[in-house]
């Protein structure tokens, strides 16, 4: 590609004929130019980084619920919280930032970014030390482990002194206020990402040629979904450290990965993610306001309208804000009044729904239906099969816009008839579900005979009648005989062995004649494994799932070039920014609270809070689910 050579701070370019001749000053000016490729490059980066640290949030979700004992429902709206800082001011960046310096006003939200990413992870070094809730404690003396499973003289006072912290210790407890900062830290990164957008998008389309811009999009729509892939998997690793790593002794730590209590290191990817961002936002700030037309004159491509368009863009007359301000209205109301933006802007709006619902809610999917630990969920989603087909979905889309040249009624029939098939793919996920784990009296009774619905279950048996347990404790056993009980005391068990995650419990009168066992009537710490059948249609959902993102994606560009094409040139960065505020208003923020709410309407056991309350569900019913 050949550049014409721009001395920094001149907004229109120099005649070709004036470049590269004479002297060597000239040449080095030209050498030394920005150009479209510069600065799709720093564009690139910031949408990796942006993309990153958004699916990293996705991937700590659980992370975070089990962390603050929060329900889903306020996970959604932390979630939303981006969406919302986002609206609040993309539609004023999208419509004045096209008239000021575009690549300074997104370095500065890059900066934004970096600050909101970061804030997102102060919690975790305001906070104390995470406790979650068991019967197991590690005594200071070593291979001793304390507990009190089933005591026949306890009485019901002291079972619940073993469940209840004490009033201290509740008065000093941060969980319950401390995940504001992680909304207002989502939030911040919102504001600063509403100008990466509108104003990175509409000023390629401003100096690229029409058949080279929809490959340039296609690109960085590619590496937005690139940056997911490294976001899932720096979200694997960081499920997999404890979330107090190097500050506690991890052999004292009773729970597994796959345990609905563990809480990994959820604040490290988020000063990954921080860092990067603010390296970002350097690029920007030595770029000018305008570029060289790629390619020369495009008159050959562009229509009358658009080639004034852009010799007003170039031009830049200095116009006072309140002049600009007289056009908003008449612009806005000449988008809502063309009735092919206003459709394809409702049909995005239920595409993102449920696109939002996927992305937030699919690892505690996969977690609560086949049973996989946050680390190996996010790994599968990021590095194996979601992430990578959509990726190799949108490049190959990008590639079909540039070598078929389609118009913008070829482009709605591509993405027409992507949606539909990808649309057929994910109907067979409805016969890809597990049974509930065999759980002793919250789905099967004590004999393990009869499935029961949660609500009709009891906790308390004969078996364990004579423990005084307590019906709050979350801290699951599994019996020999292949059943989970919530607690060892309600398994009925009097005695111990070993230590930390290699305790076992024996004497367990709830175990005794119910299925093959073997006379010790002993349990382990941990839920029973899951069936396998259950592994086989966990097998399916995968490639079901990477088929139909694949499919769906190929329509992906062609979709986001209706927007561009379908509207005046004027009207292209408003277009984007209005399309924009559509989505996050009715997708992105209800979207994750109102499926929240509907998750946690599925839960049959909620964990407790160190003060009594509410916190985080342990389980949920995953055929309503």
């Amino acid at each position: 590609m050949t550049a014409e050579a721009i001395p920094c701070g001149f907004s229109a370019p120099l005649p070709v004929t004036d470049c590269g001749k004479g002297s060597g000053a000239s040449k080095t000016r030209k050498c030394c130019t920005p150009t479209l490729k510069m600065f799709l490059a720093a564009l690139a980066l910031s949408y990796f980084c942006k993309s990153l640290s958004a699916s990293y949030t996705k991937s700590t979700i659980t992370q975070i619920e089990r962390r603050f004992e929060i329900p889903s429902s306020v996970v959604g709206i932390i979630d939303g919280s981006f969406e919302m800082g986002n609206l609040l001011v993309i539609s004023v960046v999208s419509y004045f930032g096209a008239k000021f310096h575009r690549p300074k006003l997104i370095g500065a939200g890059c900066l934004l970014m970096s600050m909101g990413t970061l804030l997102m992870a102060l919690p975790h070094f305001l906070m104390g030390r995470y406790h979650y809730e068991s019967v197991v404690s590690t005594s200071p003396v070593p291979n001793i482990t304390m507990l009190t499973p089933c005591s026949k003289d306890s009485s019901p006072s002291l079972a619940q002194d073993v469940l209840q912290q004490s009033v201290t210790a509740c008065e000093k407890e941060q969980r319950s206020s401390m995940w504001v900062l992680v909304l207002l830290g989502n939030m911040l990164r919102g504001v600063g990402e509403a100008t990466t957008g509108p104003l990175g998008i509409s000023f390629i389309d401003d100096f690229a040629r029409p058949e080279n811009s929809a490959f340039y999009i296609g690109c960085l729509h590619t590496i937005a979904v690139i940056g997911p892939i490294f976001g899932f998997t720096l979200g694997s690793f960081c499920a997999r450290q404890y979330v107090d790593i190097g500050f506690v002794n991890l052999e004292t730590v009773t729970i597994t990965l796959k345990d609905m209590r563990w809480v990994g290191a959820w604040w490290l990817g988020f000063i990954v993610a921080g860092g990067l961002t603010l390296l970002t936002a350097l690029p920007y700030w030595f770029l000018p306001r305008s570029l060289p037309e790629e390619g020369g004159s495009r008159e050959t491509y562009d229509s009358p309208e658009e080639q004034s368009h852009r010799q007003a863009v170039q031009t830049h007359i200095k116009t006072r804000i309140k002049e600009i301000a007289k056009g908003f209205l008449p612009s806005l109301k000449r988008l809502l009044t063309n009735k092919i933006y206003v459709l394809y802007v409702i049909s995005s709006i239920l595409m993102f729904n449920g696109f939002v619902i996927i992305l937030t809610y699919t690892p505690k999917y996969l977690e609560q239906q086949f049973g996989q630990s946050a680390s190996t969920a996010n790994f599968l989603i990021g590095g194996v099969t979601t992430m990578p087909s959509v990726s190799l979905g949108i490049f190959i889309s990008g590639i079909i816009m540039k070598r078929f040249k389609l118009d913008m009624e070829g482009a709605a029939k591509v993405a027409f008839w992507t949606s539909i098939c990808g649309y057929l793919c994910t109907l067979p996920y409805f016969a890809l579900t597990c049974e509930n784990s065999n759980i002793a009296g919250l789905t099967v009774s004590y004999e393990g005979s009869e499935r029961i619905k949660s609500k009709d279950g009891s906790l308390l048996s004969l078996c364990n009648s004579a423990c005084a347990c307590s019906q709050n404790q979350w801290d699951p056993v599994c019996g020999e005989n292949g059943l989970t009980y919530i607690s060892p005391c309600l398994a009925g068990c009097n005695s111990t062995s070993g230590t930390g995650k290699n305790t076992t419990f024996h004497g367990c009168s709830c175990i005794e004649g119910v299925g093959n066992v073997t006379g010790h009537f002993s349990a382990v710490l941990g839920q029973c494994p899951r069936e396998d059948k259950c592994t086989m249609m966990f097998t399916i959902f995968l490639a079901l799932q990477s088929l139909s993102f694949f499919i769906y994606c190929l329509g992906s560009t062609p979709l986001f070039i209706i927007v561009l094409r379908c509207v005046e040139p004027e009207l292209k960065a408003l277009s984007v920014g209005i399309y924009m505020l559509a989505l996050r208003v009715l997708g992105g923020i209800p979207a994750p609270i109102y499926f929240g709410a509907l998750i946690d309407s599925t839960c049959v056991k909620w964990g407790i809070r160190k003060c009594g309350g509410k916190g985080a569900c342990r389980m949920y019913d995953i055929e309503t689910f």
